[in-house]
């Protein structure tokens, strides 16, 4: 602490922002991303002078930067704090704040700005900055001028420790700080004698008492003072119920996947998994764990067979607009598990909402054996289907964008980080992501489901964690190829897995594609882009995969450093054929 204070007592603008960085330091703060800019001087300072307890990263581009920062606290669990000048810079943050506030991950969003008297009056790099970012935050102030009075300084204090807390608590989410200074934003002297300040600052008595109140590892559940909550009598009486594993990307997902399993198995109801819930990569805890639903409900007699009069979705709704037309048709009775305050229901149907995690569920006495007909019928429709799958997928040698995420989901090293980009990725995890025991930990942006930020993401997430891999298409990582210029700071090792189908391969699923022109240009939209230039021009390693042992050979065992694009190239046209000819034939002979 003490060799910070020769700095931080050159002025007050510098007081203010390492009292700032100190009390995060404290509260566990390890990892801040600095935009560059003049009027956040004063922060980028303070935060870099706090090495090597918090490490603090510079990225050129703002959007980037947020969705580094978004990928790094949903690898953590941690907050990371963002920092960025004053004017539109701040504006670049919004499409991950909308991101971080949908799918819950703690941002501490830091806007500097101009002092009040420059506002409103044409002075450069200025603009309202109040409430930037609508009602997304969990909360949002802004900070007064800085103030070396002991009283404003502890008041600088306590709304930081309250920030922190509030992206944390009752719901983690993007938190917003205005912080306008006013010059010299250099570390030079101001006139200000602070000399006064320093034997109260350097006592401990100002810092005491500041400790995380959410130490790591936690659950979601770590915060709950509430008793376990009993199994309804209304699950344990119906013996035609499913349990849906919705999209979920939890801290701990060994403990999720296991309370999931045990009210499976207590209730003898069999599990959808989702392929963005980490249940389908803990298949061991589960023997009632069903990952081809989407193709089963193709069926129209199976799908009629298997309607259920009650309905668990634990977490988020799957993406399968096959389940979610089947559940609505189903009309049956629903509760949705989640912990958080959103609704969870965006098909409006005879749903209770309990406000606590899968882990608070009483587990009771586990049999087993499913013994109801209604079990047995999905599993039996589970193993042939799943069957034909992995026949027909192991037959395909020509390279195609639905093989990708099937091969993937076995051939992992265990743990390994994977990020996987919105679009057709997502599609194809959910319809062929085949169950294991690798413990693969998934991260996706499907708050929003937007494609912005998505090599960031993927980079934030990688970033001094295992090496990571990235399942993307050409148009979600050329929207985002500002992120290779993290290179430089970027610390530990990514493999990006490119479809390149030269365009948008979702559209090609839509009614839109049969109306061309104007199809191709304004909807398949091909770029036309030499992967390996664009690689050579951020000095990333490329390589062109030619067969299936090939991919299966870069993606285990993996490297240690650097990022490099594993690049697949295909048809569009043709691999949305081969969707419209297999997904409705993969249960269309299946009788159970």
């Amino acid at each position: 602490m003490f060799d910070l204070m020769p700095i931080a007592y050159r002025n007050v603008n510098q007081l203010w922002a390492y009292i700032l960085t100190e009390t995060l330091k404290r509260l566990g703060l390890t990892c801040a991303i600095i935009c560059p800019g003049s009027r956040s001087t004063p922060l980028a300072i303070a935060f870099a002078q706090q090495a090597p307890e918090i490490e603090a990263i510079s990225i050129l581009d703002e959007r980037s930067a947020a969705f580094f920062a978004l990928g790094q606290a949903k690898a953590t669990g941690r907050p990371v704090v963002l920092v960025c000048t004053s004017g539109t810079a701040g504006a670049n943050f919004y499409s991950a704040v909308i991101e971080a506030s949908y799918s819950r991950v703690p941002l501490l969003i830091m806007t500097t700005d101009r002092p009040p008297e420059l506002r409103d009056c044409h002075s450069g790099q200025t603009i309202d900055q109040l409430r930037l970012y609508g009602n997304y935050p969990n909360w949002q102030t802004e900070l007064a001028l800085p103030s070396a009075d002991l009283g404003m300084l502890a008041y600088l204090r306590q709304t930081v420790i309250h920030s922190w807390e509030k992206a944390q608590t009752p719901t983690k989410g993007p938190v917003h700080l205005n912080i306008p200074f006013r010059d010299p934003l250099a570390p030079v002297p101001d006139g200000t004698d602070l000399s006064y300040l320093r034997s109260q600052l350097e006592s401990e008595d100002f810092f005491a008492g500041i400790a995380n109140p959410f130490p790591m590892p936690y659950t979601s559940t770590a915060l709950s003072t509430s008793s376990p909550c009993p199994i309804p009598k209304e699950w344990k009486e119906c013996d035609r119920g499913i349990i849906i594993a919705g999209v979920a990307q939890p801290q701990q997902p060994e403990e999720y996947c296991r309370a999931i399993a045990q009210l499976s198995q207590t209730l003898k109801w069999p599990v959808l998994a989702e392929g963005l819930s980490p249940v389908r990569n803990y298949a061991e805890l589960n023997p009632y764990l069903i990952s081809t639903y989407d193709l089963i409900l193709r069926n129209q007699q199976l799908a009629k067979q298997l309607a259920p009069e009650m309905v668990i979705q634990v977490g988020e709704i799957p993406t399968s607009k096959e389940l979610r037309t089947w559940i609505d048709a189903t009309q049956s009775r629903r509760w949705v598990i989640d912990p958080s305050d959103q609704n969870l229901d965006p098909l409006h149907g005879r749903t209770t909402h309990l406000r606590i995690s899968v882990e608070d569920i009483k587990a009771e006495e586990i049999n087993l054996s499913l013994s109801s007909d209604y079990g047995k019928q999905w599993c039996d429709a589970e193993t042939k289907v799943r069957l034909v799958v992995d026949q027909t997928m192991g037959k395909i040698d020509e390279i195609i964008e639905s093989k990708a995420a099937w091969l993937i989901s076995q051939i992992l090293p265990p743990g390994t980080p994977l990020f996987i980009a919105n679009s057709m990725p997502v599609r194809d995890v959910e319809y062929f992501w085949k169950p294991n025991n690798l413990r693969v930990r998934s991260h996706f942006n499907r708050g929003a489901n937007g494609i912005d930020g998505t090599l960031s993401t993927a980079l934030g997430i990688a970033h001094r964690q295992q090496s990571s891999v990235m399942l993307t298409g050409d148009l979600a990582l050329l929207h985002d190829t500002n992120g290779f210029l993290i290179r430089n700071k970027f610390v530990g090792h990514l493999t990006i897995v490119l479809i390149n189908n030269n365009g948008g391969g979702i559209f090609e699923m839509l009614p839109i594609a049969k109306f061309d022109p104007p199809f191709e240009e304004f909807f398949g939209t091909p770029q036309d882009i030499d992967f390996a230039q664009l690689c050579a021009t951020y000095n990333v390693q490329h390589e062109l995969i030619t067969s299936w042992q090939q991919l299966q050979q870069e993606l285990n065992p993996l490297p240690t450093q650097e990022i490099r694009v594993l690049e697949l190239q295909t048809n569009r046209k043709a691999d949305a054929k081969w969707r419209q000819d297999n997904l409705r034939n993969f249960a269309a002979d299946i009788v159970i």
